[in-house]
């Protein structure tokens, strides 16, 4: 797999019917090794190592319905009250960013209601606060890391 915009992870890999397989942390199994889930692994990667969101407030495709159509999210990351904090959208390294991939992101955002979204390809990433009041999202330099929740 090629490199990406993010440090070197140390990854467990395993070959199996002639296919490789990453090990997926959140999910606790092995995965087949395709180029959406090698940014994926990353992405999570740095959302624990970089960022300090706990694994246990991870959670990788999960199927949700959007205008009666099933569809799945790539990463979400819950807050300790059970909202989604950011929603993130991986595409494979040769899937350029575009207005397409906003709006996918978008219109899952209008079920899941995530205050920050990330869309990246491992080469290029967008990071974006939600402002709900205006029905818009600002584009960030970066994420914020987490922050423990005072009750």
């Amino acid at each position: 797999m090629q490199p990406l915009n993010y440090p070197a992870y140390d990854f467990r890999f395993k070959n199996r019917e002639n296919k490789v397989y990453i090990f997926d942390a959140v999910r606790k199994k092995f995965v087949v090794l395709q180029p959406e889930e090698w940014v994926r692994q990353h992405v999570v990667q740095h959302l624990v190592s970089e960022k300090k969101y706990p694994i246990s407030h991870i959670n990788v495709e999960k199927q949700l319905t959007v205008n009666k159509l099933k569809k799945r999210y790539d990463v979400v990351i819950f807050n300790p009250s059970g909202t989604i904090e950011v929603l993130v959208e991986c595409k494979a390294p040769q899937v350029v960013i575009t207005q397409q991939v906003f709006d996918q992101i978008a219109r899952y955002n209008l079920q899941l209601k995530a205050r920050y979204l990330i869309v990246t390809n491992g080469l290029d990433h967008f990071f974006c606060e939600m402002d709900f009041e205006n029905e818009q999202y600002n584009f960030l330099r970066d994420i914020p890391g987490y922050k423990v929740q005072q009750p």
